[in-house]
């Protein structure tokens, strides 16, 4: 007997029709042979649909009172999902994210998980019951209820899977798998059998919206073995674990991200310890800095641009007004017109040539390179958010020999 853990998004929960159909994976599974703990995310909209109801009663809301508000969300998907269990005859019990021991630190709205003590889940599990939990929630030490952040519910599933040693964790989505590419948006993609953490890792943090990227961190840190399928075609989906034998493979997919911003400070002096000051200030304010791009100095001044997200900008302007020696430092941004576009493979480490093929599918679509970022398994060029389609499909099928 297996213990599986499966994790069904918003989506595939989206109606009557789509619960049932979730139902059935869930009682097939438990059909098998398989003790079975099911994660769900609040369904379609509903978490978009109660930050509106917020809004209508107080622009600016406590973190804390959020949460209790975004936890309903889960509970609502969790109950339905009880309900068409039990309808088809399988006994079932749903739990919220507290009730199966989930604890969290207190930052209410991206809380971290700091342990999952999984005691009334094994109980269920004990008593033949197939256990549905709430993703996406826990509680603090103060016995407050505690909310992940977006893409929470497959950090709670992996984070079952490592409590409890499943023997697989599954993230149930709208596409087949991972692929090379959006699938919607490149006709040439390719679904993916397996892949490594580190690359999915990297494909998840670079604009990859297939798994939320603290999941897969999480997976690699445990050993959790993560297969990522459709929840309305039944056929095998990708396998991401941590050696893969795809050696052949330079590059594993395409990503696109267009919530970047661009962030230049104009005229900084040019003096040691400047760029250590700067981002040791953005660093202590929690804000995420990638592309990196320093001029060379002129009249004992140079420019520093950089890149974070889009959602970050307010944060990161406030952070660099805050030091002193930038006082009437012009600071420009754009969080408008720019998009990042990323190359991902663990192949590209022992082969040449690669950021030169990339280049070149960039040239030859006449689309012009802003800022370039590398490491040993990926490299990101910033260009303009208006050719950013274009330019992953020009990348991607620049490397389709390779990947075919």
């Amino acid at each position: 007997m297996s213990l599986i853990v499966q994790k069904f998004g918003g989506s595939s929960v989206a109606n009557a029709e789509r619960v049932m159909n979730v139902a059935r994976i869930v009682t097939e599974t438990s059909k098998a042979g398989n003790d079975v703990v099911v994660v769900v995310s609040a369904q379609g909209d509903t978490t978009d649909d109660l930050i509106e109801k917020a809004a209508e009663i107080n622009k600016k809301p406590s973190k804390r009172e959020m949460d209790m508000l975004l936890s309903a969300g889960e509970q609502i998907s969790i109950a339905l999902l009880a309900m068409a269990v039990e309808k088809l005859g399988f006994p079932v019990c749903s739990l919220l994210g507290w009730q199966a021991g989930f604890q969290t630190n207190s930052g209410h709205g991206s809380a971290r998980i700091k342990k999952v003590t999984g005691e009334r889940i094994r109980q269920e599990l004990a008593k033949k019951n197939i256990v549905i939990v709430a993703g996406f929630q826990g509680i603090n030490k103060y016995d407050d209820i505690t909310t992940l952040g977006r893409g929470g519910s497959d950090t709670s599933a992996v984070a079952i899977a490592a409590a409890l040693h499943a023997d697989r964790c599954q993230i149930f989505t709208d596409v087949e798998g991972v692929y090379t590419a959006d699938p919607r948006k490149v006709k040439s993609a390719v679904k993916l059998s397996e892949i490594t953490y580190d690359e999915m890792l990297e494909l998840a943090t670079l604009g990859a919206q297939v798994l939320n990227n603290r999941s897969v961190e999480m997976a690699k840190k445990y050993g959790v073995v993560l297969e990522v399928l459709s929840s309305m075609v039944r056929s095998p989906g990708t396998i991401v674990k941590e050696k893969t034998k795809m050696e052949k493979m330079l590059i594993r997919g395409v990503t696109k991200d267009t919530n970047c911003a661009r962030i230049s400070v104009i005229g900084v002096p040019n003096v040691p310890g400047i760029a250590y000051k700067i981002f040791g200030r953005l660093a202590a304010k929690n804000v995420n800095v990638d592309i990196i791009l320093q001029s060379v100095g002129r009249n004992d001044t140079k420019d520093i641009t950089f890149t974070t997200s889009a959602d970050q900008v307010d944060q990161t302007v406030e952070a660099l007004n805050e030091i002193d020696f930038l006082e009437g430092i012009k600071i420009e941004v754009d969080d408008k017109n720019v998009a990042k576009i990323s190359a991902v493979g663990a192949g590209m480490e022992t082969h040449p040539g690669v950021a030169a093929k990339m280049f070149e599918a960039l040239f030859e679509a006449d689309i012009n390179i802003q800022m370039i970022s590398t490491s040993e398994i990926k490299i990101s060029v910033l260009i303009d958010k208006a050719d950013a389609d274009k330019a992953v499909e020009a990348v991607h099928n620049a490397f389709i020999p390779e990947i075919g």
